[in-house]
């Protein structure tokens, strides 16, 4: 089955190119179009596409953030993309507490925006990353220094769950993890599940958190 996509821009003539890259992809299409945020609620709740790819800069006075917010809150199962100009902290961290999966810039090629999309579709977050870095900054700074999770609940963990662990909060998927350590995609599932009880975690963003303060992410410059 296909990934049905929303696109919400103001311009036609992005709408127009991102529908070409989309449509071009055996594995997606784009499922609606809408202008403005107002617009965008609206097809949303006809087409329940599995992704909205949504920029922040619309007319109206009801933009991305605003809309991605309420868009969570009438059709919390939909992901939301930011596809955006804006590379500034206050717009990526006000988009991720909206409730965004991603956040990637227009900037980026077309095969970064392909991989977040499916990414973002399998329920993994996606951050271009300079993104990252501010995400993990901003994690760093608002912990109280020395603080750390607990150890033995990381100790709990087998070898193969500390591996998948760092993979998945690097932005894995699990498909790519599967061909990685030529295992199949069910038993990275498995895994997964079994680390979330484990570390007693309830969402991806818990996960995230936990990593950083084992430093288990490395992001490269």
């Amino acid at each position: 089955m296909k990934i049905r996509i929303l696109l919400v821009d103001d311009h036609a003539v992005v709408r127009s190119g991102l529908q070409l890259l989309i449509d071009a992809q055996p594995d997606m299409l784009v499922a609606g179009e809408a202008a403005d945020g107002l617009e965008a609620v609206a097809k949303a709740l006809e087409l329940k596409p599995d992704v909205v790819l949504m920029d922040l800069s619309m007319p109206g006075g009801r933009d991305g953030l605003h809309t991605t917010a309420e868009l969570m809150g009438t059709l919390p199962e939909a992901k939301v993309l930011i596809l955006t100009m804006h590379d500034d902290d206050q717009y990526l961290f006000r988009a991720l507490k909206a409730g965004a999966s991603g956040y990637i810039l227009k900037s980026s090629p077309g095969a970064e925006l392909l991989k977040a999309i499916r990414q973002v579709h399998q329920g993994q977050a996606y951050l271009h990353p300079a993104a990252a870095k501010k995400v993990i900054q901003g994690y760093l700074q608002s912990t109280t220094p020395g603080e750390k999770e607990p150890a033995d609940s990381y100790e709990l963990l087998s070898e193969r769950e500390k591996e998948i662990l760092g993979l998945t909060a690097k932005g894995y998927t699990n498909k790519e993890m599967a061909d990685m350590l030529a295992i199949s995609s069910k038993t990275v599932e498995n895994h997964k599940a079994h680390i979330m009880d484990k570390l007693g975690l309830s969402t991806r963003r818990d996960l995230m958190r936990f990593a950083i303060k084992r430093g288990l992410l490395d992001f490269e410059d």
